[in-house]
């Protein structure tokens, strides 16, 4: 069995609320650092221009750089962050993996959204990143909760596909069987095939079986 990734069962963490809508993938990572040959290290670059005063680049050291002292990753109350919360049609814009793998590197586990964009949407599940759709109000509510003096703490429960505050609401979500199932077990595209290896033998044996001159 082939799995690259952390399964996703549960999760507890505080909330870093996004206050924005349409947030493209060139604002998640912005496209020079698509020219690194490593799958690693994109995390300190999250949301570049938004959050350093200074432009980045690869191999550029985080310790140079001037933070914006007005972005929310840069808030004290939510340094430590592993839920994301955005407003709808979160990473439209160009097909880029890297997205999501900043968010993971940062440390992001779950992003809760009305929408999200097909294939940014698609990468997560390959990825490990939990995306999350609920309706523009119940996200309004979660805002509400998420910029008080304290950062919010939930727990999302993939299993039962709930969301809830220790002690207090719950909201539900919808998630596809197969792509809950992909998370729980860790596994990506090429990690759900091989659990069918065996039937895939078999047909192969089959087929050359009924077809012997191939």
């Amino acid at each position: 069995m082939s799995s690259n990734q952390a399964s996703f069962k549960t999760h507890k963490g505080s909330v870093i609320p996004l206050d924005l809508a349409n947030v493209d993938t060139d604002q998640i990572i912005p496209k020079q650092f698509l020219k690194s040959i490593k799958k690693t290290g994109f995390g300190d670059n999250l949301f570049d221009a938004w959050r350093y005063e200074d432009e980045g680049e690869i191999g550029k050291p985080v310790s140079s750089r001037i933070p914006r002292k007005d972005f929310v990753l840069n808030d004290d109350r939510y340094t430590n962050g592993s839920i994301l919360l955005a407003r709808r049609n979160f990473a439209c814009g160009s097909s880029r993996e890297h997205a999501v793998w900043a968010l993971l590197q940062y440390g992001i586990r779950a992003v809760i959204a009305p929408s999200f964009a097909d294939i940014f949407f698609n990468n997560c599940f390959n990825n490990g990143l939990l995306p999350i759709s609920l309706s523009e109000e119940e996200v309004e509510s979660l805002f509400e909760l998420a910029t008080g003096d304290k950062p919010l703490q939930l727990e999302v429960n993939l299993v039962t596909k709930t969301i809830s505050v220790p002690g207090g609401q719950t909201w539900t979500f919808e998630v596809d069987e197969k792509r809950q199932y992909q998370l729980i077990h860790g596994l990506d595209e090429i990690g759900l095939t091989l659990e069918l290896a065996d039937k895939i033998k078999q047909f192969e044996e089959r087929h050359l079986q009924q077809n012997p001159w191939l």
